[in-house]
């Protein structure tokens, strides 16, 4: 095993460190890239709802792949991620290159070993496991056999956020966002290759769940090529004695706890969707709601938080506490400009959404109607989701871990008791006490991560956010009334949905920027700003509070 040695610091050249301007860039083209893999996505989600439906035995299916997404958000992929990305990102800010690659070959066999492990054990006592959940999709035994295909994606997945997450200490996000394109292209080739050759309903989700399997071994190795361009190499090592190692778990306990429990929430949720509401609908349905739920998430407050989460590391590391502000700051009022009248469009417009996306083949007008109440109820909290994301990279840029782990134990607490509450509502109460949750979390994150700051520019968040209100008020207003008069002109042919969902959209977002201009939005600057770097050293650097 190598051990560590002492080293010459290799300094790093001004020139090569990456200015705001970039971060913008950085944050369309991820943008851009995940908006493609999530408008593939929803590609995706459509082939399955044909094929499938909401109801029966692919409830059976979306259980079984609730524990392996639980365990790879706790030791895996983003969780592994937020630890890792900061212990990095430090080493190459000091110099310590060398060292730096050291580090993430470690984690990288570490890992391997680790989750190779959880697997095993996990597909030998999965049977009881899966018995929290009641008999989902009416088929325990079929749950159980999808869960044990789908397991090993834990691995490459954990495998998969080392290379992502040293490609972005480099500040190289493009690569790592167009995987996921592929992954969604091979899973549809596989349903439309591979289920229509199949004669039972167990047949076919045993080729959604190996499509899955071999989708995600391409998401692993397709950016592995991209390391080649860096100053360093993954090689076979294991540096455990290296504190930054030490420190990189030490971090990743509360990161684990911190991330992770957002999905042990999802599976509390489903617990209750399934043995309390419908074993055979409401899995599925609050599923296919929060998919879409989630490609605004993914164009951009992912894209926002992935982007701005290794400058914050470098500027945590540089005890740089007034660029940090700002950072931070930005990076709420951006996310903001973008969700708060996305979740307006979600939910004003949630049925025609649906829609279109699902209802055809086995996807019937009936699950329609429960999947838009569910993402009618998931739209009020998604803005708030985002900011707790961004507020989350906070902390974790800062290593001080522990805050949003204490804070996120408390949302699971709450979560459970709003699930209480709200079932006997029917499908739609359990999205709607995640929204409940995410604005408790966004108020709790941003009192402490304030009190840590000493400020946080609280007032020009304000100011931002209330014209925003303002101008998504106006597409509220706007949206429904244009998809009614278009649907009823053009009819529900697949064509005519397109027309009127598109028109909708399209003269909301009109609207939308228009009224930002007149009431003196500066995110709306962003945009503009790529056409050239000006701007944006501006916008940054509002130290107001």
């Amino acid at each position: 095993m190598s051990r560590q040695v002492n080293e010459i610091p290799e300094v790093e050249p001004e020139s090569q460190r990456p200015a705001r301007p970039r971060l913008a860039r950085s944050t369309a083209i991820f943008s851009l890239a995940t908006g493609l893999s999530r408008v593939l996505g929803l590609v995706r989600e459509s082939v399955s709802a044909y094929y499938f439906g909401a109801g029966g035995k692919i409830n059976a299916f979306t259980v079984a792949f609730q524990i392996p997404n639980l365990v790879r958000a706790l030791v895996a992929d983003a969780a592994l991620s937020g630890a890792f990305v900061p212990v990095f990102s430090e080493l190459l800010e000091k110099g310590e290159r060398k060292r730096a690659w050291r580090v993430a070959s470690t984690l990288l066999w570490l890992m391997l070993l680790a989750l190779g492990g959880i697997t095993a054990l996990f597909m030998l006592l999965s049977p009881f496991v899966l018995r929290l959940f009641g008999s989902p999709g009416g088929d325990l035994a079929l749950a159980v056999g999808l869960s044990r295909v789908l397991f090993p994606v834990v691995v490459l997945l954990g495998l998969s956020g080392i290379v992502v997450g040293i490609l972005n200490s480099y500040d190289h996000f493009a690569i790592p966002a167009l995987t996921p394109v592929f992954w969604n292209a091979a899973i549809i080739l596989g349903l439309v290759l591979g289920v229509p050759s199949q004669d039972t309903t167990n047949g076919k989700l045993y080729i959604y769940a190996g499509a899955i399997l071999v989708a995600t071994v391409l998401q692993f190795l397709l950016p592995v090529p991209w390391l080649k361009g860096l100053d360093g190499r993954l090689q076979l090592v294991l540096d455990w004695r290296d504190p930054a190692v030490r420190r990189v778990f030490t971090l990743m306990i509360p990161v684990t706890l911190g991330l992770g429990l957002i999905n042990v929430n999802a599976v509390i949720d489903t617990v209750f969707a399934s043995r309390l509401i419908d074993p055979r609908l409401a899995p599925t349905a609050i599923d296919k709601a929060f998919r879409l739920y989630m490609l605004p998430q993914g164009m951009f407050s992912v894209a926002v938080a992935t982007v701005l989460f290794p400058a914050l590391s470098r500027l945590a590391a540089r005890a740089d506490h007034d660029g940090f502000r700002d950072t931070v700051g930005l990076g709420i009022r951006q996310i903001g400009f973008l969700l708060i009248p996305a979740g307006v469009v979600s939910a004003v417009l949630a049925a025609p959404i649906v829609r279109l996306v699902y209802e055809r083949g086995a996807f019937t007008e009936h699950q329609t109607t429960v999947v838009a109440g569910a993402l009618a109820a998931f739209s009020l909290g998604l803005v708030f989701n985002g900011w707790m994301l961004i507020l989350t990279r906070a902390f974790f840029s800062l290593q001080a871990n522990w805050i949003p782990t204490a804070i996120a134990l408390g949302n699971l607490a709450l979560n459970a008791a709003l699930d209480a509450a709200f079932y006997p509502l029917g499908v739609w109460g359990i999205p709607l006490a995640t929204s409940l949750v995410n604005v408790a979390g966004v108020a709790a994150l941003a009192f402490f991560l304030r009190k840590r700051l000493g400020r946080l520019g609280l007032d020009a968040i304000a100011r931002a956010t209330g014209r925003v209100v303002v101008a998504s008020a106006a597409v509220a207003a706007v949206a429904y009334p244009i998809w009614y008069g278009l649907d009823r002109a053009v009819g529900r042919s697949l064509g005519g949905q397109i027309v009127s969902l598109s028109g909708a959209l399209g003269v909301a977002g009109t609207v939308y920027l228009v009224s930002c201009r007149a009431l003196g939005v500066k995110e709306l600057a962003v945009l503009l700003q790529l056409r050239g770097p000006g701007r944006f050293g501006r916008v940054a650097g509002d130290r107001r509070r």
